[in-house]
């Protein structure tokens, strides 16, 4: 027999779904009021995330000090100057052999044009002279035509340069400072928060904080790893400025997708122009499975067992985090994600209810009281 709907369960059920679609409605509001006032507030914000992230980094050698007895300004002060020598020194070793052979490198870079131009001429292109010629001048004309906008995207790279310094200077004060003072920001929060709060809201930011050395250390590994991969292949391949290549290599894997592909473009330049097209292919195939490796296989494994996210979750987020935010996006989906899950399990923890213990059946307990 045709089973019946019932009209009693189709209106609660309809009424459940509309309190639930207007609380979803109210959250999701609540989460687009937050992003804009964040992105209002993105010129405060952004170095504060990465004096986080710096600080994360650096904090274990500051840990170390701190223990040992030293104080806690003298420390902030000594990690700081070492963190600046250690960037400072990464900046020398790829710019000084760069600028050393740098006539070598434009010499090459031209001949390698030469050659381009060479290849065009004869078969199958059969480029002329006239046609190379003609097509310059049409990219001259068109340079010329756009010149207004070639002045305002040099103006906007100038800004976005100053923009960078700033940030960057605004990061390194507030590492030292949070390297500082940073022990004592739970027992503060921990007074100014009010009942519950006081206990709930520094349990979450200490597991955050774990949560985000986790993502800085892994980001650090993975990094390390694409510097020594593509460093063998290059030394194999006897390709120049093998060491600054490298480091390069490491340093870029913290900006997501730009950073991997000016890392690999110079490696690529560089082979081309010292030991020719063969060579600049092999790189460039070391340089993609390399990538690859990484992005589909190494990544997600490390950071799903530091942050305690799938593979799949990382991947998502990632993806996710670029097309909404470009490259910030990128570079922040992860912890970002990290962070949500550490919130969400602390949520979990304190709504859910605790298993009850099952009740001896006193038919079956048959002990003997010893006498």
């Amino acid at each position: 027999m045709p089973a019946w709907l019932s009209s009693a369960k189709t209106a609660a059920a309809l009424r459940t779904s509309a309190r639930v679609s207007v609380e979803l409605l109210l959250v999701l509001l609540a989460a687009s009021a937050a992003l804009w006032l964040l992105g209002r507030m993105w010129s405060v914000v952004w170095p504060l995330i990465v004096g986080l992230l710096l600080t994360t980094l650096t904090w274990p050698l500051a840990r170390f000090l701190r223990r040992r007895g030293w104080p806690a300004a003298l420390a902030a002060s000594v990690v700081t100057v070492l963190f600046l020598l250690v960037v400072t020194g990464i900046v020398a070793l790829i710019a000084v052999p760069v600028a050393s052979q740098s006539g070598e490198l434009a010499d090459g870079v031209v001949e390698g044009i030469q050659r381009l131009r060479e290849w065009a001429a004869g078969p199958p292109l059969n480029i002329g002279d006239a046609q190379i010629t003609g097509t310059l001048d049409t990219a001259v004309a068109r340079v010329q035509d756009s010149i207004g906008s070639m002045v305002t995207a040099v103006v906007t790279g100038v800004s976005t340069v100053v923009n960078g310094v700033v940030t960057a200077v605004l990061a390194l004060f507030l590492m030292f400072f949070f390297l500082k003072d940073g022990p004592r920001f739970l027992p503060w929060l921990t007074r100014q928060l009010p009942g519950r709060l006081a206990t709930d809201v520094p349990v979450v930011a200490a597991r955050c904080w774990e949560t985000l050395g986790a993502f800085v250390r892994s980001q650090a590994f993975v990094g390390l790893l694409d510097a020594v991969l593509i460093g063998i292949g290059l030394w194999v391949l006897e390709v120049p400025l093998v060491l600054p290549l490298a480091v390069l290599t490491f340093v870029s894997a913290f900006v997501p997708i730009v950073g991997a592909l000016f890392a690999g473009l110079v490696a690529v330049l560089i082979a081309l122009v010292s030991n020719g097209l063969t060579d600049a292919l092999i790189v460039l195939a070391i340089i993609v499975v390399v990538q690859q490796l990484e992005g589909n296989v190494f990544q997600p494994m490390i950071q799903s067992r530091g942050l305690g996210l799938h593979a799949a979750v990382v991947l998502l987020a990632v993806t996710l985090g670029g097309s909404l935010a470009g490259i910030v996006g990128s570079l922040l989906a992860v912890p970002v994600a990290a962070l949500l899950a550490v919130v969400w399990n602390y949520l979990r923890e304190q709504l859910g209810e605790p298993l009850q213990e099952p009740e001896p059946d006193e038919s079956h307990s048959g002990a003997t009281v010893p006498s």
